[in-house]
C-alpha cells in the first residue's frame, strides 16, 4: 500500500511589536554605558569652581532667569577688600585655584622665627578673616590650613623638626578659627615642613638663599566647597 501523503500545517509567522522594537534594547544599553562613562569621567576630573560659577551664571542669564549667586567669586572679592583695608597686602596674598580661593600668609609676619605662637599684631588679621568665613553664605566652604617651612633645621626651640613646627603653626590657626565660632568639622590642619618649596632654598653650591627661604616659610589656607 503506497504511503499516504501527509500535509503538515504550519501557521504563518507573526511579526510582533516586540520584534520590531528589539533595537530599543540595544540602544538603551548603549545610552546606559555612555552615561556610566561620563559619570566615571566626571569622577576623575577636577572642577574649576570659578569657571563653574561663571558658566552657571551665564546660562541662567541667557535663559532669562535672575542673577545666580557666585559664592566663591564673592568670597574672593570680600577677601581682597579685607586685605586692602587692613593694609596687609605684603603679608597676605589671595589667589584662586581649581576648587576655590587660596590665601598665602608670610610666616615671618605671623610668627616669631622658629615659633608657632601667633604675633599679637597678626591676630586682628586672622580674627577678621574668621569673621568673614563664619558668615552663613560661606557655611558650606571647607578650610584647609597648610604649614610650610624652609629647609633650615630648627634650633633653640621646642620643636624636634620642621614637621612639628609646620604642624603647630597650622594647628594654632585652626584653633583660633575654632575659637571664633567656625565649626571644627569644616577645618583641617596639614603639615608639609619643607617638602613643597615655592622656590629653591639653596643655590647650586648648596649655600642658603635667605630671601627664598623666607618665601618658603608660609601658611597656605585653601577655602573650597
Amino acid at each position: 500500500m503506497p504511503p499516504q501523503n501527509k500535509s503538515f500545517y504550519r501557521p504563518p509567522s507573526k511579526s510582533t511589536d516586540d520584534d520590531t522594537d528589539a533595537w530599543l534594547v540595544t540602544y538603551a544599553d548603549a545610552i546606559t554605558l555612555l552615561l556610566a562613562f561620563f559619570v566615571l569621567l566626571m569622577g576623575f576630573s577636577k572642577v574649576d569652581m570659578m569657571t563653574y560659577e561663571e558658566v552657571k551664571a551665564g546660562i541662567a542669564r541667557d535663559l532669562g532667569q535672575r542673577s545666580v549667586a557666585r559664592p566663591a567669586a564673592q568670597l574672593r572679592a570680600e577677601l581682597d577688600t579685607l586685605v586692602d583695608s587692613l593694609g596687609v597686602a605684603d603679608a597676605v596674598k589671595i589667589n584662586i585655584y581649581e576648587r576655590g580661593v587660596v590665601l598665602e600668609l608670610a610666616a615671618n609676619a605671623f610668627y616669631q622665627p622658629g615659633s608657632a605662637s601667633i604675633r599679637p599684631e597678626a591676630r586682628s588679621v586672622l580674627d577678621s578673616l574668621a569673621e568673614t568665613l563664619e558668615t552663613p553664605q560661606y557655611s558650606k566652604f571647607q578650610i584647609a590650613v597648610e604649614g610650610h617651612t624652609d629647609d633650615s633645621p630648627v634650633s633653640g626651640s621646642s620643636f624636634a623638626s620642621n614637621w612639628e613646627l609646620s604642624a603647630a603653626r597650622a594647628t594654632n590657626i585652626v584653633r583660633l578659627f575654632s575659637e571664633r565660632n567656625i565649626p571644627v568639622r569644616r577645618m583641617r590642619a596639614v603639615a608639609f615642613a619643607d617638602t613643597r618649596p615655592k622656590v629653591a632654598n639653596r643655590d647650586a653650591a648648596g649655600a642658603p638663599l635667605p630671601e627664598n627661604q623666607a618665601k618658603n616659610q608660609r601658611i597656605v589656607i585653601r577655602i573650597h566647597r
